[in-house]
């Protein structure tokens, strides 16, 4: 049965049984029944059986042990990566995919040239926030939480919506994963009814946009869904969802060497950007094919005019590239240890 069905298990049973398990799953992190100590003999065999805990996963350690790929192998044999990327600042942000391939087929992404497979399941989704928090707590180090969650592995999180929330209440339950719901991020590729949805949720997850091109002849070149969700209508949600939440979003450039980096179009690209809890994220292109990383002076470069547009700028530092853990490049392959 699936782990998200833990609670039907103890239908009949004491209330406080239940809570028991879930402090053992999700905060003790153990991986086998059998470390339920508190737990009888008979219901412990009962939940190995029925509830196993153990995950497939086979782990890639970047060189400067920053970045942690976990390969996962599900049960019906597909396999799916996720990343867990340890910052300066101490946080433990971990990157999820939420689907086996991806239907959106972005021309810079590994991930979307493998094709799509199937939607996760939420304990699929759950699992990968489970194997990484038992990975740091093996290494029994001070800093062993994770402490975000990022949508934006494989796959399109607003295509799998319905399982995706589901993951998220469970991991932002008190009696769960207990992840405040801040520190839950979705990135998409701008499917708008997911973000309507979004905007109706209670829970206060973060929105980021990938947009990686500041006009649409551009933006459908690089990502096909364009045609169907243009520049137009996706800011347009966008901003409907910022009256509707009051919350910052963020938009993902990923700058790629001669495709949509000039400085005209940092020009162009700030000229959308064009309200203040807006906010754009530069990431490094990390190679996975034809397309080449921008040189970092024209990443500054590119950086600046947006400054001096009045755009508010972050820069994401490059993790994991030598383990094809990098953005872009998950494509449920294995690489070097």
């Amino acid at each position: 049965m699936p782990l998200h069905n833990l609670h039907q298990h103890f239908i009949g049973q004491v209330k406080y049984r239940l809570k028991q398990a879930q402090r053992a799953v999700y905060q003790d992190l153990i991986d086998n029944w059998s470390k339920a100590i508190n737990f009888p003999l008979e219901l412990r065999e009962s939940l190995n059986k029925d509830y196993p805990l153990e995950v497939k996963a086979e782990f890639f350690i970047s060189k400067n042990n920053k970045a942690v790929k976990a390969l996962i192998t599900l049960a019906d044999g597909q396999k799916i990566e996720t990343v867990l990327l340890k910052n300066s600042d101490g946080r433990n942000s971990l990157c999820v995919s939420s689907q086996v391939g991806c239907q959106i087929s972005c021309r810079f992404c590994a991930t979307g040239q493998m094709g799509y497979k199937r939607d996760l399941e939420p304990d699929e989704i759950i699992n990968q926030a489970l194997v990484m928090a038992r990975y740091l707590k093996s290494l029994n180090v001070s800093n062993h939480k994770i402490t975000n969650i990022i949508f934006m592995g494989m796959g399109e999180p607003f295509l799998n919506y319905d399982n995706v929330i589901w993951a998220i209440k469970i991991l932002n339950d008190s009696e769960g994963f207990n992840l405040g719901a801040r520190h839950f991020s979705i990135s998409t590729c701008g499917v708008i009814p997911g973000i309507q949805k979004l905007a109706k949720e209670k829970l206060q997850i973060n929105l980021a946009i990938s947009l990686n091109a500041p006009t649409n002849e551009l933006r459908s070149k690089l990502m096909p869904i364009n045609k169907k969700y243009s520049l137009e209508k996706v800011m347009a949600t966008v901003n409907d969802y910022i009256k509707r939440t009051g919350r910052q979003v963020m938009f993902e450039y990923l700058l790629i060497k001669g495709v949509n980096d000039s400085l005209f179009m940092a020009k162009q690209l700030s000229q959308i950007i064009n309200n203040h809890l807006f906010v754009v994220n530069l990431i490094p292109y990390n190679p996975t094919g034809k397309f080449k990383a921008s040189d970092k002076k024209q990443i500054m470069a590119f950086k600046k005019v947006l400054e001096d547009n009045r755009v508010k700028v972050t820069q994401r530092n490059s993790f994991g590239q030598d383990i094809m853990a990098a953005c872009g490049q998950l494509a449920g392959r294995g690489s070097r240890k």
